[in-house]
């Protein structure tokens, strides 16, 4: 069995300021950090960061999905700006969560120990951030790239003079993830730039910071519907949006799609009014998913109903050991993969809807009609 981390303890050599153990040091089991002795603001953060392999970077990312604030960012950190990815080079994982959320913290503490046992994983990274130092902790490792053919990344906080026919989307990232630092978006954003039409519509499940749905009106979709289960997910995708002036065709709702018997809906739309809704009717020219394989295997039927005829599907966040799964679970709802891109060990899978559909409508309580 892999030696895992054992909560508590820490490398004595790396002991940087603002790094805490959780529950204790090695030496002294049980014990608090220092900060836990005193009143923690509303708004301080504690930082959770893995430092892991490629194989073990889609598991760590689930259990921060889930219960991290802003789901998870995996970040490949250079020590000069690039345009590829080194695949050699260690990817973290982080997450954020209230610091004063004892309970939040200690789930998150649980399952990670409860991962290590089956993966080989070294002991977590925590980090108390007060407000004024988390907003600006992870602007350090972001610079422009260059993606695709056309696509420029700029961050909020850099000049950037653009080229002629280059597609320029600002970026603050905040805490959600999705920065185009990751292969899983690249792989989205390259595979639409070759897949979108002016004038497709456009559904983002899984939008983290907007980035997809932003490419996506950039590129001349006229309507988009970018869904995120996470409050600060969807708080960020708003403001990214505002910033690219895009707000007018991007509609961001805090939800994710389900199959249901009557229709394909959205499973919750708790910041719309009225507090259901459903999606566009006839379905989408074009579906983007950056998520996790396991999410997409659970949503596979869903993200299928979700396109128009003849429409297509974008997949990613896969490491390349689940591929084949997502496959068989897109092929039985009805998906033809036509392509894949690949990127290290990550895969974005391309696909079109087989056979023609009807979606119906499913709004118990009123709804919200994306034009």
């Amino acid at each position: 069995m892999p030696s895992g981390y054992n909560a508590g303890q820490r490398d004595q050599n790396d002991q940087r300021a603002g790094d805490k153990p959780l529950t204790g040091s090695k030496n002294s089991p049980g014990s608090a950090p220092c900060w836990a002795n005193r009143p923690l603001a509303t708004d301080d953060w504690l930082e959770f960061s893995v430092q892991t392999d490629r194989e073990a970077a889609e598991a760590v990312s689930e259990v921060f999905n889930r219960f991290g604030t802003g789901g998870a960012v995996v970040e490949q950190v250079f020590n000069e700006p690039r345009e590829e990815a080194d695949n050699d080079v260690p990817l973290t994982v982080k997450t954020f969560i209230p610091a004063h959320d004892v309970r939040i913290r200690q789930t998150l503490e649980q399952a990670l120990h409860l991962l290590s046992r089956i993966r080989d994983l070294p002991e977590p990274r925590i980090r108390l951030l007060p407000k004024e130092e988390w907003a600006e902790s992870w602007k350090h490792h972001f610079c422009v790239q260059h993606i695709g053919e056309r696509i420029v990344i700029v961050p909020s906080w850099i000049e950037y003079a653009p080229q002629a026919r280059e597609i320029i989307i600002h970026l603050d990232p905040g805490l959600a993830f999705g920065t185009g630092l990751h292969p899983t978006t690249r792989l989205c954003l390259q595979a639409m730039e070759h897949i979108l039409k002016p004038g497709d519509t456009v559904l983002d499940v899984g939008t983290g910071s907007g980035i997809l749905s932003i490419a996506a009106v950039k590129m001349g979709s006229p309507a988009v519907l970018a869904l995120d289960t996470d409050l600060l997910a969807t708080k960020v995708a708003r403001q990214n949006v505002e910033l690219n002036e895009v707000s007018h065709h991007v509609l961001v709702v805090r939800g994710s799609i389900a199959k249901s018997p009557v229709g394909l809906a959205l499973a919750s739309c708790a910041d719309v009014s009225p507090p259901t809704c459903t999606l566009r009717t006839g379905g989408y020219d074009l579906t983007v998913a950056n998520i996790i394989a396991e999410a997409i295997i659970e949503l596979a039927e869903a993200l299928v109903a979700s396109l128009a005829p003849n429409g297509h599907l974008i997949v990613s966040g896969i490491i390349r050991d689940r591929a084949a799964a997502v496959r068989v679970a897109l092929s039985t709802a009805g998906l033809k993969i036509v392509d894949e891109l690949q990127e290290g060990d990550w895969l974005a899978l391309l696909g079109r809807r087989m056979s023609p559909c009807t979606n119906s409508s499913y709004h118990p309580n009123g709804s919200h009609m994306i034009p």
